[in-house]
């Protein structure tokens, strides 16, 4: 016990800091803590219309839902960029695509770059992770406590060759192989050892998964992560504990139970499907609606529904896993005294515009849910737009955690203690694909965003009177003025290389 921690409880100070409450009723050991827990739920390619505290009638996320009622819930939160490896890297390192070198998910970053887990681990804390962060490579990043993919396959044993199946194919999203290089050399272990179906691309429209319920990796997340509070949880140490799961990204193969709760043929097809103006779209964009690669099947419009059942059936089956850890922490009474955040490294299109996946600056794809708990503050709905660049110094500031510079975020805690604020916290920007010829940047600013592409026409919405992207502004002689100021704000903020 350090000695700040030593004078810290013999003076008894542990009433109130800055908002943060321990109640009375607390164990000992909770009183004695200077720095509450914090509890980071983290899914990948949430959509974040796709729940039900922001509206959706069909998804069933009962213990979300729950979590976003005790929560401020950002209803404008964005990803820095909308691709796993690098909008991760910018929620662990408060840094830009830019500056953290890991711009694709092959790509990792330097271990100059300190993370959330050394910040909180240099205050005292034990830091853990248990499950999906797609590092890319072998470094800690300064977590004391990790169990990931590599892990999970020691607990399946021979039944990896069932989750090898689903994927068909190698990808690192998915946690096959964990880090791309461990194959480089030698190839693909498993090619010639698979169960190939009849998929017509890389990733299957969906189907029931052959792994057990109990046997899945969110499963896994959440038992792992239940075990790690029952038995770190309650000792003289506070915890910063990330629970990482992979669903509802693909495979969309979730387990029976979930899968009989969404029927295709109950499915419904966006809005803005078969609505795009094409002739108005950069060519990318055109070519993504006409052909999805990675599943051409849903060009069908049955597919598509059976893809959108099977992604909301992940999505209540992660759902069911948070909710294991939750009453976890409510019967271990650590509610009491964790922070607990709830988001997404980005979305998915589901169909919106006839798209599909992440990659893009359209709402259904950039946008995340994003819920923060702390005990003694009121819940509340934040309608400010904030990116999750801001995550790193938010969080440490309410843990009252001191963090490491450089930093490109702004902490946005305020927002926190008073979501109903009108205080501007300037633009929100994006970044995809740097270094390439299919290189884009947004800028979110008040009700207009703007997409520049390197290689092709920009993009302007105004969310305010086309919340569905249908209109692209940026050509029309009545906003020139509008496109022109946010591409010098952008530029401002990061002028592209490729310019």
């Amino acid at each position: 016990m350090s000695m700040n921690r030593r004078k810290f409880i013999s003076a008894g100070a542990a009433a109130s800091l800055g908002g943060f409450r321990l109640y009375s009723n607390s164990s000992a050991k909770a009183q004695s803590r200077r720095h509450p827990n914090v509890l980071v739920l983290m899914s990948d390619q949430h959509k974040r219309s796709c729940m039900g505290a922001y509206g959706d009638k069909v998804a069933i996320t009962p213990h979300l839902d729950w979590l976003a009622g005790e929560s401020v819930r950002f209803s404008d939160a964005y990803c820095a960029n909308p691709v796993c490896t690098p909008s991760r890297a910018s929620i662990m390192t408060g840094l830009y695509s830019h500056n953290h070198e890991a711009q694709n998910n092959a790509l990792s970053y330097s271990p100059s770059h300190k993370t959330l887990a050394h910040h909180f681990g240099a205050s005292g804390y034990l830091t853990a992770l248990i499950g999906k962060m797609h590092w890319v490579d072998a470094q800690t990043h300064g977590f004391e406590y990790r169990l990931e993919f590599n892990d999970w396959y020691q607990y399946l044993g021979p039944k990896t060759k069932l989750y090898a199946d689903e994927l068909g194919r190698p990808n690192s999203g998915s946690g096959l192989p964990e880090i791309d290089d461990l194959w480089r050399e030698e190839g693909d272990p498993w090619k010639g050892h698979r169960e190939l179906d009849d998929r017509e691309g890389s990733v299957a429209v969906g189907r029931v998964s052959r792994l057990e319920e109990k046997d899945h990796f969110d499963s896994f997340v959440a038992r792992e992560s239940v075990r790690f509070l029952k038995e770190h949880g309650t000792r003289d140490q506070p915890f910063f504990l990330i629970s990482s799961f992979l669903k509802p990204h693909d495979p969309f193969m979730p387990a029976e139970r979930f899968a009989k709760m969404f029927q295709p043929e109950d499915m419904k097809l966006p809005a803005s499907w078969g609505k795009a103006d094409i002739q108005h779209l950069p060519q990318e964009v055109r070519d993504s609606i006409r052909f999805n690669r990675p599943t051409p099947e849903l060009r069908d419009e049955h597919e598509a529904k059976k893809r959108i059942a099977f992604y909301y059936a992940n999505l209540a089956q992660m759902d069911d896993c948070v909710g294991q850890i939750i009453t976890a922490l409510k019967e271990l009474k650590l509610d009491r005294d964790t922070i607990i955040v709830y988001t997404s490294d980005h979305g998915e299109m589901l169909g919106d515009l006839g798209l599909w996946q992440k990659f893009e600056f359209y709402e259904g794809s950039c946008g995340i849910p994003l819920m923060i708990r702390v005990p003694g503050v009121q819940p509340g709905v934040c309608g400010t737009p904030i990116s999750q660049v801001s995550f790193s110094k938010t969080i440490t500031e309410l843990a009252h955690v001191c963090e490491v510079a450089p930093n490109d975020g702004r902490s946005f805690a305020d927002l926190v203690h008073n979501p109903g604020s009108r205080a501007s916290h300037g633009p929100v920007f994006a970044e995809y694909a740097l270094g390439t010829n299919r290189a884009k940047y947004l800028i979110r600013d008040g009700d207009f965003k703007y997409t520049f592409w390197t290689h092709d026409i920009p993009e302007l919405y105004n969310l305010r009177t086309d919340p569905e992207e249908l209109h692209n502004l940026a050509s029309l002689p009545g906003y020139t003025k509008d496109a022109a100021r946010l591409k010098r704000c952008l530029f401002e903020w990061h002028r592209p290389q490729e310019v």
